[in-house]
């Protein structure tokens, strides 16, 4: 497959589809997870990989093979997505935050569930400020509902907000304006299990989890206010919007209203190049991406796409090795039933 991709967008279903404001305020941003990962290696290879992308769940089924003469143990690396925490403008939109496996992730080995390791990291203005955190006792992933570096010494709070681990949060919630010293550094976890990869044996590794899918009330799509604005260029370049899919939302617009705020906007990411960490090219590779509804609309960039249901559209390579990742924008009818 060539991954610069030929554009592709599929806009069905031409219902509804507002234009707000852009979308700095109403919205959450991505979280872009992928696939397993391993050092390089000149023994083992994909020979297939079946990738299942929505907007609530990815689903992955790998088939590697072995080709050397001797068994192969490695280590399988699964890194999630760095998660920055906001408790200012609001936490990124995870599934469980708060929690150390924030996106459900799971996998199994030949049918068989994998207990996996985690490597957790926090980072502040770049910087590893793992021993740090856990020397004052603190959770690593606080919940949505976390104070407790209010309650540090001053000059404590004072070196986490120094080396860009927190942040000062004024809010008056109607008692008098109240400060509160906030988390906000940056979290890079690693799942990691050691695999054996028998000589001359298929092995099939399964994952699956929840995307942090991103999620905005509306969209700047179609809209005439953004039209010629760099996010606008960038969104139309990121998800491959044709003139097909613009012409339905303009439809969907008309029929709405110039006040109308039909459509929700959903984003989706995911990390393909971590294949091509492998002996060779994914000999059969498989992508079927679900929008979810029938009268939703979806764009994203592919070739050689065919609808296989009225909400899936499949990809079928041989011999690919992904040199482009994967982005998603699924547009739903705010005002579906």
């Amino acid at each position: 497959m060539n991954t610069s991709f030929a554009a592709l967008s599929i806009g069905l279903a031409a219902l509804l589809a507002p234009c707000v404001a852009a979308r700095a305020n109403d919205s959450t941003a991505e979280l872009a997870a992928g696939g397993l990962v391993l050092t390089k290696t000149a023994d083992i290879e994909m020979r297939s990989e079946d990738l299942y992308v929505s907007a609530e769940e990815i689903r992955v089924t790998y088939r590697f093979f072995n080709r050397a003469a001797q068994d192969r143990t490695v280590t399988v690396a699964f890194p999630m997505p760095d998660v920055t925490l906001d408790f200012i403008d609001g936490m990124t939109a995870v599934p469980h935050p708060g929690t150390e496996n924030f996106l459900d992730f799971s996998t199994k080995a030949d049918g068989k569930p994998v207990a996996t390791e985690v490597e957790v990291k926090a980072f502040g203005n770049g910087v590893d400020q793992t021993a740090l955190l856990r020397r004052l006792g603190v959770p690593l992933y606080p919940d949505v509902d976390y104070d407790g570096l209010t309650g540090l010494p001053k000059a404590q709070r004072d070196e986490l907000i120094a080396l860009g681990l927190a942040a000062v949060n004024e809010f008056d919630s109607g008692q008098g304006w109240e400060q509160h010293v906030v988390p906000s550094w940056t979290l890079k976890t690693t799942y990691h299990f050691q695999q054996t990869f028998p000589a001359g044996r298929e092995v099939v590794i399964e994952h699956r989890y929840t995307p942090a899918t991103g999620s905005s009330v509306g969209s700047v799509i179609g809209s005439t206010y953004a039209a010629g604005s760099t996010e606008y260029a960038k969104d139309l370049r990121t998800y491959c919007v044709d003139q097909n899919l613009l012409a339905a939302v303009k439809r969907a617009q008309a029929k709405a209203g110039p006040d109308g705020m039909p459509f929700m906007e959903q984003r989706v990411a995911y990390i393909l190049t971590t294949g091509a960490n492998w002996a060779a090219p994914i000999k059969d590779f498989r992508l079927v991406v679900d929008k979810g509804d029938a009268r939703n609309l979806v764009s994203f960039c592919g070739d050689g796409v065919k609808k296989i249901s009225p909400t899936q559209f499949e990809v079928r390579k041989t011999d690919f090795t992904p040199d482009a990742d994967l982005n998603v924008l699924i547009l739903r009818p705010s005002l579906a039933r």
